[in-house]
């Protein structure tokens, strides 16, 4: 019958191997104590990738880690603007900040070996049209393709109209519906300004 020691290091082993990143807390609230974390750790076991982050050392990163990284982070933000426009295939822009959404209350956040641009959004505008994706085992909130786009328009003054635009073309080009598109240019209450751009686009 194995030993605590063991059965401790095999239970953190498999949960970083389910998880892809796993936190500090999630290993406590599994029962395990955090010196496991130190000790499989010093082992080459598991490595340190941030404060409270770890994974497998043959946990193979993806195109999208740093996203991944960020939400397991920062559970309540949501991926936006460049970094959501990189992962929906909508720019030619490739970020090296993870742009995030957060609260207008919420504390502003630093993450370890990750540049983060942030972004704070309300109401409607916070909480529409969101997607969970699953990347290296992390359930990540990534706004979708037309609330994208609407939210370039709304913040083209830190992405760039260049952006915004190269963005409503590549939505447009996919197939994007515009009539989705428009709904969210509402919830963002940028309609006005989104008008003669999708006019010219789809005349």
């Amino acid at each position: 019958m194995p030993n605590s020691k063991q059965t401790n290091t095999d239970r953190l082993l498999d949960l970083a191997e389910e998880k892809g990143i796993l936190r500090a807390r999630e290993v406590e609230k599994e029962g395990i104590p955090r010196q496991y974390l130190s000790r499989l750790t010093r082992r080459g076991e598991l490595e340190r990738i941030g404060r409270g982050l770890y994974q497998r050392p043959d946990h193979e990163p993806t195109a999208h880690h740093s996203l991944a990284v960020a939400a397991k982070r920062i559970p309540k933000a949501r991926i936006c603007l460049l970094s959501a426009l990189r992962f929906h295939e909508l720019t030619t822009q490739n970020p090296f900040d993870v742009w995030i959404s957060i609260g207008h209350k919420d504390r502003r956040p630093k993450v370890e070996n990750l540049s983060l641009q942030v972004v704070r959004m309300s109401g409607k505008a916070r909480r529409e049209g969101v997607e969970e994706h699953h990347l290296e085992g992390v359930t990540v909130p990534i706004y979708n393709p037309p609330k994208t786009v609407a939210d370039c328009f709304k913040y083209r003054s830190r992405v760039g109209l260049d952006v915004a635009l190269e963005a409503l073309r590549d939505f447009y080009r996919q197939g994007g519906s515009m009539d989705t598109l428009w709904h969210y240019a509402g919830t963002c209450h940028v309609q006005s300004v989104i008008r003669p751009y999708m006019e010219a686009i789809v005349s």
